[in-house]
């Protein structure tokens, strides 16, 4: 069930080392989860509320490539995606609910840390998909279900 056509930004805390896999034919993928607090102040007792909502972000390419390289548990991100998806199942008779997120852009929080970047050289793809751009701006990638590995 597709939630949102459009990008959707988000900033949490890693709750867990990236998970980086390959497809059969080659493409890079890495998930991992992010925790996002929300405080609020509820209205009738007039306390302050944190709630937490977790994420599956899911990368591709290069990109899952870098996250695995460079991200662990407990570094804070900013994720930009647009593909946001919920799905619902039951474990030990409980029912609970995911959201999954596919990031175009991952980086890291510099509200309490600081990084240094390193690029990559120009065209170091490391078999990252070469298509080319369309003109809605967004990629060319051709896959099927079994490219994906999980």
């Amino acid at each position: 069930m597709s939630l949102n056509p459009f990008f959707m930004l988000l900033s949490g805390n890693l709750t867990r080392d990236p998970d980086l896999r390959f497809t059969p034919s080659g493409s890079a993928v890495a998930t991992f989860n992010i925790a996002v607090n929300r405080n609020y102040q509820d209205k009738k007792t007039m306390e302050w509320v944190e709630n937490t909502d977790f994420y599956r972000i899911i990368t591709w390419y290069k990109l899952a490539e870098n996250c695995a390289e460079s991200l662990k548990k407990g570094d804070r991100v900013v994720v930009v995606g647009r593909k946001l998806s919920a799905s619902a199942y039951e474990k030990d008779g409980e029912q609970r609910a995911t959201m999954e997120l596919t990031a175009n852009i991952v980086a890291p929080s510099l509200e309490y840390a600081s990084c240094e970047i390193k690029k990559n050289a120009k065209g170091d793809y490391s078999g990252e998909y070469q298509g080319t751009k369309t003109d809605s701006g967004e990629d060319d990638i051709d896959f099927t279900a079994e490219d994906i590995p999980f």
